[in-house]
């Protein structure tokens, strides 16, 4: 499994192209800003990209989703709760992070526990809510990407409509902090950590 990270946008969100080298085959998480910079990407690797992963449904995770689902003709996978913020800008905040409201429909709504194939590699679905009610991470292997779940070091915010510093505490150690140590931890903005390393240092976890 490769991986290529693209920090997009004016809020500096990780945009992830997740690909096996041996089928050229690979996902999208959170296209959220300067499509044609993710597109040049996809171009340059040649990959055959089969889904568009959303973790969540804010305006700077969704705001190159269109440009991005034109041209790889992917599928768009966003959990149910979440499937109204790319249809409204304001629950989006999108008329509020880039003035760019996306109205697309999602084409396959999670709801956590679902396992995506693309060729040789899996895709867990963990609903992983507090940050917004639909937020998901997405674990491959050894690496699990937590979108605006956890962070190194801290956890998303919770002052969002929807959001919730209860839900988010649970999510973050009922279900992301259970993965061993050498797990990988690709956020949705920031560096990258491990579970060992929040174990030890996050102070939401302690």
């Amino acid at each position: 499994m490769k991986i290529e990270r693209t920090v997009v946008g004016v809020y500096a969100a990780n945009c992830y192209i997740v690909y096996s080298e041996d089928t050229n085959e690979g996902i999208v998480i959170d296209p959220g800003a300067e499509g044609d910079i993710i597109i040049d990407k996809i171009k340059k690797l040649g990959l055959n990209i089969k889904y568009i992963i959303i973790t969540h449904g804010h305006g700077d995770h969704i705001g190159a989703l269109s440009e991005v689902k034109q041209f790889t003709n992917a599928p768009v996978l966003i959990h149910g709760l979440d499937k109204d913020m790319l249809k409204d800008g304001d629950k989006s905040l999108s008329n509020v992070i880039n003035k760019k409201n996306v109205n697309l429909e999602a084409d396959m709504l999670l709801k956590g526990g679902e396992e995506i194939k693309v060729g040789n590699l899996k895709f867990e679905i963990i609903h992983t809510p507090g940050h917004t009610p639909g937020g998901i991470s997405v674990k491959c292997g050894n690496s699990l990407f937590t979108g605006d779940t956890l962070f190194y070091h801290s956890v998303g915010r919770t002052d969002f409509p929807g959001g919730s510093f209860e839900d988010i505490v649970n999510s973050v150690k009922e279900k992301l902090i259970i993965y061993p140590d050498e797990t990988v931890v690709y956020p949705g903005h920031d560096r990258y950590s491990t579970i060992g390393e929040e174990k030890k240092y996050n102070p939401f976890i302690n």
